[in-house]
């Protein structure tokens, strides 16, 4: 389990348009917003990272990077990619599923085409959403084991604008006895 305050795990992956995608040289002010998204197959994973796409330049103006992850091939990412009109959202392609574990996602396994008509892949990740410090540790981190229901990204920045005023702590630290 990812714990806030604690470095995340390493992520380097290829990205569409922006070359490698490397967690460690991130040189972002405030730090990365990682959305972790089920793949091309999923239509809510299209109306949500629509949604974060047009907000990307509201989380610039904070000092806060984005970028969205699946484990889906190039050819799949590029087509999601086109289907939201990803002009300033980093694209990031090809995410291993034991690098999936590793930052604590679900997987599931394919139930076959969806109600798009698109192939789900044999197994894929479910959703998540990370905020991760300039230094590397989890600030946030929100993971489910289903599609639906997902933090809405202008809550976050309403959250954010909020903890940069207070600097606020990453919570949900304590791993002492209870």
């Amino acid at each position: 389990m990812l714990l806030p305050r604690q470095k995340t795990p390493d992520l380097k992956l290829p990205t569409l348009a922006h070359g490698e995608f490397d967690l460690a040289a991130e040189n972002a002010e405030r730090g990365t917003l990682l959305c972790f998204y089920r793949g091309l197959h999923c239509p809510i994973c299209a109306t949500y990272l629509t949604e974060l796409q047009k907000l990307t330049p509201d989380f610039a103006e904070r000092g806060v990077t984005t970028l969205a992850i699946s484990s889906d091939g190039e050819e799949r990412a590029q087509a999601m990619a086109d289907k939201i009109g990803a002009d300033g959202l980093r694209i990031a392609y090809d995410l291993p599923l034991a690098k999936a574990r590793e930052w604590g996602l679900y997987l599931s396994t394919s139930r076959g085409k969806t109600s798009i008509g698109i192939e789900e892949p044999a197994v894929f990740s479910e959703p998540g959403l990370f905020m991760v410090t300039p230094q590397q540790t989890l600030y946030y981190g929100y993971v489910q084991t289903m599609p639906f229901s997902r933090p809405h990204f202008s809550e976050l920045l309403g959250a954010l604008d909020f903890a940069i005023k207070n600097d606020y702590p990453a919570r949900g630290e304590y791993t002492g006895e209870v």
